[in-house]
């Protein structure tokens, strides 16, 4: 068990952004209990979920980001794709991207696509 004294005149405890970050992560992994995190570091639940909000909404403010791809083999016929329809010229289509979802949905974007209309879209197929 750890025990901080605080004395003079400051009574709260300062938590650096490195320390927020692995507090935050340590709750993210799966099966981590945020009560039992909160507990073990000697702070209000709540302050927890406070620091992943702010960092959720930090992140999501920074713009594009690079997120975990795995390449897999081409899909077999059974599954239905979603392609993006073909209202930019063949010459001016370049870097085609095709997202799979968990269901076998795909849903094709080029570089042309709208990063915020997709980024909406995405987080409501996710949600289903």
């Amino acid at each position: 068990m750890r025990v901080e004294v605080l004395g003079g005149v400051e009574r709260r405890r300062r938590w650096s952004r490195d320390d927020k970050m692995r507090i935050i992560e340590e709750t993210l992994a799966p099966g981590a209990v945020v009560s039992e995190i909160a507990r073990r570091h000697g702070i209000a639940t709540s302050l927890v979920f406070t620091w992943r909000r702010r960092a959720r909404l930090a992140t999501a403010s920074v713009g594009p980001h690079l997120v975990p791809v795995q390449v897999t083999a081409p899909p077999a016929a059974s599954v239905q794709s979603i392609e993006a329809p073909a209202a930019i010229p063949a010459r001016k289509r370049r870097g085609v991207i095709e997202i799979e979802l968990g269901d076998g949905k795909r849903v094709s974007v080029d570089a042309n696509v709208d990063a915020e209309a997709l980024g909406r879209v995405l987080d409501v197929l996710s949600r289903r």
